[in-house]
This record gives C-alpha cells, sequence and structure tokens, in this order.
C-alpha cells in the first residue's frame, strides 16, 4: 500500500503506512498530488504575464467552469485508477446518462425528475455491469471498457435516431420539474457580482468526499490495497470483486452528475458527444499524480489537474493563441506531469 499522507499516527511493523510517523518534509515529498500543484503554480505564472485580464474574477470563474466539467468526472477516475483499473466508456457514459433522462422524460410525458431518477438507476447499472465483467471474466480493464464504449456509443445513436428520428432528443424545457432540474444541476450562482456555475460546487464535493473515503474509511485502505497488489489483497481478506464494482459504478455516478448538467444546461442533447473525452478525465488523473499502475494517487491530485486544463484550455484563449496549440500543451503537461510524479514518488520512497 502506498503512503499518501504524513499524518501521525502509530509506526510499527505492519502499520498503516499513512498512519506512519513521517517529518513534514517527507510527508510533503510523498504526496501524490505535489507535482500538479507546483505545475498548476508555473501555468497559472505564466498565463497570468502572457494573457490580459487571466487573473481577473470573472475570468477565474471561467476556469473553474472549465475546470469542473472535468473535475466532477476526474475525482471517481482518479479513484478507478488507485484502484488499478481504467474506464474507457466514461465519456460516452455521460452522454448516455443525459439521452437516457431526455428520452424517458419526453416519451413518457412525465416529470423530468423521473427521467433523472431512472437515468441515475440505468448510469449504475452501466457501471455495475463493467465491474461485474471484470471481476469475473478477468479480463483488462481495458478490453472490458472499451467494448463498453463502443457499445455505448452505437446505442446513443441507435436509439436517438429510433425514438426521434433525428441524432439530438427532443427539447425538454417546457416539461415539469424542468426548472428545478436546471437550479440542482445547471444554474448560476452570483457571488460577488461574477456568475459562477453550480458544477463548480459539485466538483469541491466530490473532491471531499473521495478524499474522505479514500484517507479515513476501511474502503479507502481496501482500494490502495487492490491498486497495488491485488492477489495480496485478497489474501488478507479484502473484498475486492465487491470494492472494483463499487469504483465503476462511482464512475457511474459521476458520469451521471456530468450528463445532467450537459442535459439541463441546453435542454437537448446531441447523441455522438462525449467521445474522446474519457481520455481527458485519464489525463487529469494522471497529471494529478495518479500512477497508472494503480495503487497511488490522491482524489486532491484529480482536482488540481483538472484545475491545469481548465486554466490551459482558457488561457489559450485569454492569449488570443491559436486553439490548435492546446492539445500540445496538453501533452506536454501529461509527459512532464508523468516525469515528475514518478521522480516524487522516487523520492518518498527513498527517504521511507
Amino acid at each position: 500500500m502506498s503512503t499518501t499522507t504524513g499524518e501521525l499516527g502509530t509506526s510499527g511493523e505492519g502499520a498503516d503506512e499513512r498512519l506512519l510517523r513521517t517529518s513534514p518534509l517527507r510527508g510533503l515529498l510523498s504526496r501524490p498530488e505535489l507535482g500538479s500543484v507546483v505545475g498548476a503554480v508555473a501555468v497559472l505564472v505564466f498565463f497570468a504575464f502572457v494573457a490580459d485580464g487571466f487573473l481577473r474574477a470573472s475570468s477565474l470563474s471561467t476556469v473553474l467552469y472549465a475546470s469542473s466539467t472535468i473535475g466532477i468526472m476526474a475525482v471517481p477516475v482518479a479513484l478507478l485508477m488507485i484502484g488499478g483499473e481504467f474506464d474507457l466508456s466514461a465519456g460516452v457514459m455521460v452522454t448516455s446518462s443525459a439521452l437516457v433522462s431526455s428520452m424517458f422524460s419526453y416519451q413518457m410525458t412525465a416529470n423530468v425528475w423521473v427521467g433523472v431518477g431512472v437515468s441515475l438507476l440505468v448510469t449504475l447499472a452501466i457501471g455495475a455491469f463493467n465491474g461485474f465483467m471484470l471481476t469475473r471474466t478477468r479480463l483488462p480493464s481495458f478490453i472490458i471498457t472499451l467494448g463498453t464504449f463502443l457499445m455505448l456509443t452505437g446505442m446513443n445513436l441507435g436509439f436517438t435516431k429510433l425514438i426521434d428520428g433525428t441524432v439530438s432528443t427532443k427539447t425538454i424545457g417546457d416539461m415539469e420539474g424542468f426548472p428545478a432540474a436546471h437550479a440542482v444541476f445547471a444554474s448560476t450562482l452570483t457571488v460577488g457580482g461574477v456568475d459562477f456555475k453550480v458544477t463548480i460546487l459539485w466538483w469541491f464535493a466530490l473532491v471531499a468526499l473521495g478524499s474522505w473515503i479514500l484517507l479515513r474509511t476501511r474502503t479507502g485502505n481496501w482500494i490502495f490495497a487492490v491498486g497495488g497488489n491485488q492477489d495480496a489483497a485478497r489474501a488478507v481478506g479484502v473484498p475486492v470483486t465487491r470494492t472494483k464494482i463499487g469504483l465503476y459504478m462511482g464512475v457511474a455516478l459521476g458520469a451521471w452528475i456530468s450528463g445532467q448538467h450537459l442535459l439541463f444546461s441546453f435542454d437537448a442533447v446531441q447523441s455522438g458527444e462525449g467521445v474522446g473525452n474519457e481520455l481527458i478525465y485519464i489525463i487529469a488523473a494522471v497529471i494529478g499524480g495518479c500512477l497508472i499502475t494503480g495503487g497511488y494517487g490522491s482524489a486532491v491530485g484529480s482536482a488540481v489537474g483538472a484545475f491545469l486544463f481548465g486554466m490551459t484550455s482558457k488561457g489559450i484563449v485569454f492569449a488570443e493563441w491559436n486553439p490548435d496549440w492546446f492539445k500540445f500543451f496538453l501533452g506536454a503537461m501529461l509527459l512532464l506531469a508523468t516525469l515528475l510524479n514518478t521522480w516524487v514518488r522516487r523520492r518518498a520512497e527513498a527517504t521511507k
């Protein structure tokens, strides 16, 4: 199991590594998100100089919104990666969630909250399916979730055309319950004269929840254990199957929240959206300190990774650069963050 905090705790052979006594410097070097925080500060300073108005409150609101749309998914994806798995279906699952809500509400002429509830059940079932197939077949998560990705991509387009006759859903903006659902998933809050999207609150809440799970619960121990060494974890009584299924359902929960935001922001959904976003969620988690091999990372790190994404995507716009450069910067950040995270990891292990 990997060291993730410098909290005071008991020492001795066999003690939980997260509770071992460490010096402040050693604790700092062992933090998974250290590299991403350094990178975020560097990117913030860089765009503060090259982009006029980047540090304005209104610009910060825009950056936080862009970050939150990625961060809501990056948190559960990070927990899944700490558990040693991937989910390539996460991007299209967001669209599937929105489509189920929209089409069920419209076709059944029901209150949109009925569609929201049905969508939650369907999306969680997809996550459970991924986890169940992974644990029963023992196939790599890459293969399992790639298959789910392809199936959902086809179903999103096929069912939308079959039911609505086009590639987009019918508008539900005039249906009962829409204003309340919009307020929960897509409203704008004004603080000090600056508008902030409610997705920022959802994002912060998920980061807090993810951190609590990882650092304060037995489930957090299980997640690190199955990601570090699945066979050893099973040998000491960790419920590996239940943990992995729960992690995939956590990704599904994030997809449901993101999907409802997508729907209630525009009151209709394009069935082809979401393809490719799964890579962005994984990139945010990796930039935030999650290892590809599992067993190491943090929810806070995923938030910093998402914030880096938001700053870069909007900083290029504020600097009036060609947006084609965005993916170059994203790739460079991924490589640099991975190298820095590896160095931090080795330093942490060397100082144990």
